[in-house]
């Protein structure tokens, strides 16, 4: 019992992480020192921001279940 709940809330743990991960990657760079150098004005959404997410929306399955279990009955 304990492990299974302990499996849902890493389930839930994902998608949070990896957009965040995003937000970080997009707002600072993969490369900061290169980014702050080159003074470039705005963020660049380069490939892992990218990547990071794709794979928020991949794991967001575990919220829109949790939502969908939760939703009151129309009456």
């Amino acid at each position: 019992m304990a492990a299974r709940r302990a499996a849902d809330g890493l389930a839930l743990a994902a998608s949070p992480t990896f957009a965040l991960m995003a937000i970080s990657t997009g707002a600072w760079g993969t490369e900061v020192g290169q980014m702050l150098c080159a003074g470039e004005p705005a963020p660049q959404i380069g490939g892992m921001t990218m990547m990071y997410l794709l794979m928020s929306v991949f794991h967001l399955a575990p919220w829109l279940r949790l939502l969908h279990a939760t939703k009151p009955e129309a009456a």
